[in-house]
């Protein structure tokens, strides 16, 4: 049987108006918008490095020009309507997502029960019941209140102080919630003193928990192999995820499509009667030049980004710097449908400091564009905090 192809301009298209980056976005960037947007994307991922803003702010920004920070720590820890934990990372999720986290809750504890048998560790059993008392009766805690921080010589979480380990573990598992933030600080409360109640009693079904996870997963995405979708929020198993589209695919709530690629190759995907006479009526994008985060959700995987794009990325932070191709932490920079090159810019005092800019090989930075990605950069000062964007002669670099 032949199945239908979505031509590679269509696809990066679809894919990006599912990720709120193909047409301008209106709204103030708090309160109910701000909830819808964390809604629409599913979820946005938290980091701490903070040359130009922080990744989970930078995210946000793209999508609501008037977005600020303030926003989104109001979202979490006043209004309760998205909460932290995990997906492939720490990240922010809808508040109304948090019944399908219990089967992350159950597996993630398994998982590091496991690993504290494959140490060894002794010491942290003791810790979590203690720590659950110290929270009940003293309120909200940070790690610093609790043991010695991470062991000099840490190989992973498993090898911290076991008060610590405890810590990671409740909040992993469900009993505890992060209940605020102080600078990037994380402070934990017991779960029933954060989620509303409403939503901590719901009781789902693993297949019923699964069939969310990958209809939202592949509602988000537009189109996706079984992997992709299982890795969208890292709920549900590589193999659970195989079956369901399998089961979808009988059923006919789910199609196979060939999706074409960058270099012309064709990958086949599962997707929707209704995401495919979307894409073929979408309209053309917003020429606006966008500064965005590398931790994206539209970029979060590298691969598939290079696949549907063409645009080869690496966060180079831990690369030695005498190593480093383009620099510490660079940005992408993306116009219409297109990514065409990135960005090495950071925040020094009052100052925000373009040092180089590389476009992709075939980009033509002519007057238009130099001034759309200068005008992008006089926008994002705003979240920066600055009050200037400043250029280095030679920022203008060689298509990398």
């Amino acid at each position: 049987m032949t199945l239908p192809l979505l031509d590679n301009r269509r696809a990066r298209r679809l894919f990006l108006d599912r990720h709120l980056l193909l047409r301008p976005g209106a709204g103030p960037g708090r309160g109910a918008d701000l909830d819808t947007v964390l809604t629409d994307l599913g979820f946005v991922q938290v980091d701490s490095v903070n040359t130009l803003a922080r990744a989970h702010d930078l995210i946000l920004w793209s999508r609501r020009g008037q977005y600020r920070p303030r926003a989104l720590e109001q979202l979490v820890a006043r209004h309760r309507t998205g909460f932290e934990h995990w997906t492939h990372d720490a990240s922010v999720i809808p508040m109304d997502f948090y019944p399908m986290w219990r089967l992350k809750f159950e597996r993630d504890a398994a998982r590091m029960r496991s690993r504290w048998s494959e140490v060894r560790r002794e010491g942290w059993a003791e810790e979590l019941d203690k720590i659950l008392r110290h929270v009940a009766d003293r309120g909200a805690l940070c790690s610093r209140d609790v043991g010695e921080g991470e062991a000099r010589g840490s190989t992973g979480w498993w090898d911290w102080h076991p008060s610590k380990t405890a810590l990671e573990f409740l909040w992993r598992s469900g009993d505890l919630a992060i209940c605020h933030r102080q600078g990037f600080r994380k402070y934990y409360d017991l779960a029933e003193r954060v989620i509303p109640s409403q939503l901590r009693g719901v009781q789902l079904s693993t297949a019923e928990i699964v069939d969310w996870a990958m209809s939202a997963a592949l509602a988000r995405l537009g189109f996706a192999t079984s992997g992709e979708l299982a890795a969208f929020f890292e709920i549900v198993t590589r193999d659970e995820a195989k079956a369901w589209c399998a089961e979808a695919l009988a059923a006919g709530r789910i199609c196979e499509v060939e999706i074409e690629m960058a270099d012309g190759s064709r990958r086949r995907s599962f997707t929707t009667e209704a995401a495919l006479d979307a894409a073929a009526d979408l309209p053309e994008p917003s020429g606006r030049v966008r500064l965005l985060s590398p931790f994206d959700p539209a970029l979060r995987d590298r691969a598939r980004a290079e696949r549907l794009f063409g645009f080869h990325y690496r966060i180079e932070i831990f690369v030695p710097e005498a190593k480093r191709r383009y620099g510490y932490y660079v940005f992408p920079v993306m116009q219409g449908d297109r990514l065409i090159g990135r960005l090495d810019a950071k925040r020094t005092g009052q100052r925000l400091a373009l040092r180089a800019f590389w476009p992709e090989r075939g980009v033509r930075m002519g007057r238009a564009r130099t001034e759309g990605l200068m005008a992008e950069l006089g926008r994002v000062r705003h979240l920066a905090g600055v009050e200037e964007v400043v250029c280095a002669e030679d920022w203008l670099r060689a298509p990398g």
